[in-house]
């Protein structure tokens, strides 16, 4: 893994978690490492470990230079769609750095201009850079904490072990409870077989 894409600008990473989603928001993280950082365990939070994932959260968080975190509900992204909420959330993850960025690598193919900074578009860059995989790791994490909290509001749904993704157990629910304020009512949230009405 690389630490950095270049040198000579202050850079930081940015990743987000859920996208693909049916319930709760889509949420990104921006993280700005120190020269020296060890990378240690730090990967895609995708090929770690829940445990694995919740250790590197604090050392993260304690080490970066600057970090941040934000949330995009569902009722944005039913207005904007996924991919313009998902870059949204993270420019505001962005907008929380208490060091200023000069140049941004993003995990992905896409990303809209942020203001007074360069950025590159790093395919499966949260298993090539470190700050993005830094930043996965924070998103992951802190999106997991949030369905966990409202899955014990609304239990018939498993938020607590699918996080709002489409298992079978969620559309299940979905079909039997209909849907909660924490739906996203642009997706297909049952399969052709099924009715729902929204």
């Amino acid at each position: 893994m690389i630490f950095k894409h270049q040198h000579t600008l202050i850079e930081c990473g940015t990743d987000e978690a859920g996208r693909g989603c049916l319930a709760g928001p889509v949420t990104a993280a921006a993280v700005i490492l120190p020269a020296h950082f060890e990378a240690g365990l730090i990967n895609d939070s995708k090929l770690l470990s829940h445990k694995t994932r919740n250790e590197l959260r604090k050392i993260i968080k304690n080490k970066a230079l600057a970090y941040g975190i934000a949330h995009v509900f569902p009722t944005v992204i039913d207005e904007v769609n996924i991919l313009n909420a998902s870059l949204k959330a993270m420019h505001l993850a962005i907008d929380q750095l208490s060091t200023r960025p000069e140049h941004i690598l993003v995990d992905g193919n896409s990303f809209k201009k942020y203001p007074n900074c360069t950025h590159d578009c790093m395919i499966k860059g949260d298993s090539r850079f470190l700050s993005i995989a830094a930043a996965s790791i924070l998103a992951k994490t802190e999106r997991d904490y949030y369905m966990e909290r409202l899955g014990i509001e609304f239990p018939e749904y498993g938020w607590q072990q699918n996080k709002g993704y489409p298992t079978k157990t969620h559309r299940m629910a979905i079909k039997r409870y209909g849907i909660t304020p924490h739906h996203r009512k642009s997706f297909r949230l049952l399969p052709e077989q099924y009715t729902l009405n929204l």
